[in-house]
Formats: C-alpha cells, sequence, structure tokens
C-alpha cells in the first residue's frame, strides 16, 4: 500500500460503531470518501456491503473493522497501530454480480450483488424455475424455496447455510445453490464459470409468486432474473497481513 495520510471513516448506527468512529477520527483525523488514501467501514458484514456498494465509484480501497456481528469481511477492531495496520494490509480485488430483474408488469429492476443474487418463493407454495445457462435449458424445472448464485467473497453467506460449496477467492467460478429442493430431490447445485450468463424464469408466477434480491436490493413479484459477473466493476478489500480473504475461506472449512 502507498503510503496512508487521510483516512474516512465510515460507521454503521450502531452504538459501538459510532463511538469507535468519534475515537478512531478523534487520533487520526476524519477526510471524505472523496480525498481519502483509505476508507475505514466500522461495523458489521452488512455494513461492509453497504460501504463498498456506495463507494463503488471511488477508486479507494475499504479497510473493515469489526464491530458487529459476524464480521467475516472484516478486521478485528483496534484503536492502537491503525496506520501500521493499513500499511501492511493485503489487498483483495472482487467483482459483483449484476442482476437484471423483470416484474410481471414489465418493468426492469437492476442491482449489483457483492455477495449473491437469490430468489425466493413469496407465498405459501413452492416456486418453479427453469434455469437457462449461457442461452441453453439445463433444467426445465426446479420445484424449490428458492435459489442463489454466488460469487466466491460471498460463498461462506447465505450460499454456505443453503449447503452450497466454500469457493477460494481467486478461482474463476460461480455457485448455483438450491434451497430446499423438492424436485430435483436435493439437487445440490452446479459451478459455473465467472463469465457465466445464467437466467431464471419463474414458471407459474401468479400461483407461485417470487422475489429476488440482490445484497438486500429487493424486487417483488418478478418473472425472470438474468445473473452475469460484472468485470467493470471492481471493490477493493484490504485485510490484515495472513488474514485475508483466501486464509478466512480455508479456515472456515476445517472448523
Amino acid at each position: 500500500m502507498p503510503k496512508i495520510e487521510k483516512i474516512a471513516f465510515m460507521a454503521s448506527e450502531t452504538q459501538i460503531a459510532q463511538d469507535a468512529a468519534r475515537a478512531l477520527s478523534h487520533v487520526y483525523g476524519n477526510v471524505t470518501p472523496e480525498n481519502a488514501d483509505v476508507i475505514v467501514a466500522l461495523g458489521g458484514d452488512g455494513f461492509m456491503l453497504q460501504t463498498l456498494h456506495g463507494t463503488q465509484h471511488l477508486d479507494v480501497p475499504v479497510y473493515g473493522m469489526n464491530c458487529g456481528t459476524v464480521g467475516f469481511l472484516m478486521n478485528e477492531y483496534q484503536e492502537e497501530g491503525v496506520l501500521e495496520r493499513l500499511a501492511a494490509a493485503e489487498e483483495e480485488v472482487i467483482n459483483p454480480l449484476r442482476m437484471k430483474a423483470v416484474h410481471a408488469d414489465g418493468t426492469v429492476h437492476e442491482a449489483l450483488a457483492i455477495n449473491e443474487v437469490s430468489l425466493l418463493r413469496a407465498g405459501p407454495q413452492a416456486a418453479k424455475l427453469r434455469i437457462t445457462v449461457d442461452g441453453k435449458v439445463r433444467m426445465d424445472e426446479l420445484v424449490c424455496d428458492g435459489a442463489l448464485v454466488s460469487t466466491p467473497a460471498g460463498s461462506t453467506a447465505y450460499n454456505y447455510s443453503a449447503h452450497g460449496p466454500i469457493l477460494p477467492i481467486g478461482a474463476d467460478v460461480l455457485a448455483l445453490t438450491a434451497m430446499s429442493a423438492f424436485r430435483p430431490r436435493r439437487w445440490r447445485g452446479a459451478l459455473l464459470q465467472k463469465a457465466a450468463h445464467v437466467r431464471f424464469d419463474v414458471l407459474q408466477p401468479n400461483k407461485r409468486p417470487v422475489m429476488a434480491d440482490a445484497d438486500s436490493r429487493t424486487a417483488g413479484n418478478v418473472v425472470s432474473v438474468e445473473i452475469r459477473s460484472e468485470p467493470g466493476v471492481s471493490h477493493r478489500l484490504l485485510f490484515d497481513t495472513g488474514h485475508g480473504l483466501e486464509e478466512r475461506l480455508i479456515r472456515e472449512q476445517f472448523v
């Protein structure tokens, strides 16, 4: 990392994060993200995703310090030695997914997702989905509670809870994972190349409504969702030496 002189501290609304921001700003100063050499996000993983989305137009790395709960994308919170930690930090560059969701009325909703794009049933009955990959129908009908496409960075989040695979951070693959698959029974999903274009068509959308979600950006009552990696957008994440995403992903598999 180049020499760090200007830091932008951004904090979630929790009291612990706000207190941390005040304490760190008093010691190290605080500038706007547009004028910063690095952005320090104080909160949990949800706030980290919010910060990355909100600053994606800036070519500024983001270093998270955990003031939340899970903190998979965050570093340990310490007030001392911040400049030294930032100077020695390892950088990981990740690309988000782009979601294009079409509603029943024909309107289109687009959003980016750093972790995953998920489809979820929005009614009492299971969803019925047709899955197309790169223009070829791969599954005529998946009956399930939902399905998702995950990036390597998001593979330990919702994807892992749905029994999807953990992906190495440098792998040029995406995970397509079903949630509570009923037909085919217990279908475990697929691994796809990063450049794959995935399309879900909702079958019987009136009887079996489906919603789509991209990192908590929700589109209700969708009839189709297209997902692909977005190489034109890059997020720069900083991690303490020896505690980068690759190490965390490996460690997660040996708990």
